[in-house]
């Protein structure tokens, strides 16, 4: 008798303390909501001395629409971009086709693949690609154009491994590429992400933390760069020399972003995922995402976010739905997110798990 009340007692004592866990992590999410704006983030000394912005480019219809808030929750292909320790959650193979019209005729594609080997880990690799319309070239005495046209673009290739260490926490890494080109000048330059997830157990509550972006320095590079000098321009007869010119080094947009993510209510019909993250880049203020998503019927999904400490980024919306058709699931996701003094920005992503 007094074994069975002491193990009565145990789990008496467990059961309140997932309860007590559960609502402080409510507790930390709405916090993170009712963050103020405006003063609390101060203008930051290093603002915009980073290169390689296509980098900060949110990819994928569902994190976007979340508000970004995804380091913790990330489980699926576009893992790769957020968090590569979220990779670990794919349990055979993935593929992932992202599209996003950004401004002034700038598209950026993303595509990655992920592959699952029992025992060993979780494998992945990852392509972003930022394009633009081709312009005409102008100078001083020809401002209708020269005959010539340039653009410029931008590429990411990246390889990623992941593992779960322990049935709870995962860990993951990505060795990247990153090129930018202007015309006939590039810059180029490796990158790494290092990322964690930590499962705590009650509500699925889960904690992940990454670093992206972390290299060298890169500077640009190409014939445009050559030039004729004058030493003395006030002699007209003075003979102009062959010199190049050295552009200055520029670091790559180092970003830290911390999250936490629950999900307060599963059923077979109707499931709430709740997440919010804190990011730190450095070249920028502190941010805040949050975000939410609604699943219906495990086919049908609402999202909704917000974006705090943002210049111009305010909320997202959006919707997805997802099939399975003879043994591989298709999801379509899609993610409107609203600017100030910006158009608004449409993002798409098909995705498939076979």
């Amino acid at each position: 008798m007094n074994s069975l009340t002491s193990g009565f007692t145990r789990w008496s004592g467990h059961a309140a303390m997932r309860r007590v866990g559960t609502w402080v992590a409510l507790l930390c999410i709405l916090v993170a909501v009712a963050l103020p704006t405006g003063p609390v983030f101060s203008q930051n000394a290093n603002l915009g001395t980073a290169g390689a912005q296509f980098l900060k480019i949110p990819v994928g219809g569902r994190a976007s629409a979340m508000g970004g808030a995804f380091v913790a929750n990330a489980n699926d292909v576009s893992s790769l971009f957020w968090n590569p320790a979220g990779i670990a959650s794919v349990q055979s193979s993935g593929l992932l086709f992202a599209h996003s019209e950004w401004w002034a005729t700038v598209q950026l594609n993303h595509a990655a693949y992920v592959q699952t080997i029992e025992d060993i880990g979780s494998f992945g690799v990852s392509l972003t690609s930022l394009s633009m319309d081709k312009m005409e070239v102008t100078t001083e005495d020809e401002p209708e154009g020269t005959g010539e046209t340039f653009d410029a673009g931008d590429i990411m290739i990246g390889v990623s491994y992941a593992r779960r260490l322990t049935e709870d926490f995962s860990v993951g890494v990505t060795a990247k590429f990153v090129q930018e080109r202007i015309w006939n000048e590039k810059a180029s330059g490796m990158a790494f992400d290092v990322g964690t997830q930590y499962r705590i157990g009650f509500h699925d509550l889960t904690i992940g933390m990454s670093m992206a972006n972390f290299g060298s320095d890169m500077a640009y590079d190409g014939r445009d760069l050559s030039v004729d000098y004058a030493v003395n321009s006030r002699n007209v007869t003075t003979r102009q020399a062959p010199a190049r010119l050295a552009p200055d080094d520029y670091p790559l947009p180092l970003h830290f972003q911390v999250g936490l993510s629950m999900s307060p209510y599963v059923s077979d019909d109707f499931a709430l995922l709740l997440a919010t993250d804190v990011a730190h880049p450095n070249d920028n203020n502190e941010r805040v995402n949050v975000g939410a998503e609604v699943t219906i019927l495990k086919q049908f999904f609402l999202r909704g976010g917000y974006r705090f400490g943002y210049d111009t980024d305010r909320a997202t919306l959006g919707a997805g739905v997802s099939l399975t058709l003879s043994g591989v699931t298709v999801t379509f996701d899609y993610a409107y997110v609203t600017y100030d003094l910006l158009p608004n920005i449409s993002r798409f992503s098909l995705g498939m798990t076979f």
